[in-house]
């Protein structure tokens, strides 16, 4: 995210269930790290170019959500180069998701 132009604040917290929770992200759908930027949400993995996006759009939802840790997501680079292809959703004001991106 730094590389992207992101200032990146980060904050240890001892309770990520409540912190996704009062974020609205579907307990189904949580990652490892969340994220705020511009009044929205960023959870998992997803690409800065997708964060670019939903910044320049901004669209009317909670923010975008990457579930799991897929290989080859920013950060979970393989060092064979694999990647698993997924899927960013965009997470709706009303807990709905629909496909954001495609990698």
């Amino acid at each position: 995210m730094r590389a992207a132009g992101f200032i990146v604040v980060a904050r240890d917290n001892d309770d990520m269930v409540a912190v996704k929770q009062r974020s609205g992200i579907p307990l189904a759908q949580a990652s490892c790290h969340t994220a705020e930027v511009g009044g929205y949400v960023i959870e998992g993995h997803v690409p800065a170019q997708d964060v670019l996006r939903l910044l320049r759009e901004k669209p009317a939802a909670r923010g975008l959500v990457l579930p799991g840790m897929p290989v080859g997501s920013p950060g979970m680079e393989s060092p064979d180069g694999r990647r698993q292809p997924f899927t960013v959703d965009l997470l709706g004001k009303d807990g709905t998701m629909q496909a954001y991106s495609h990698h």
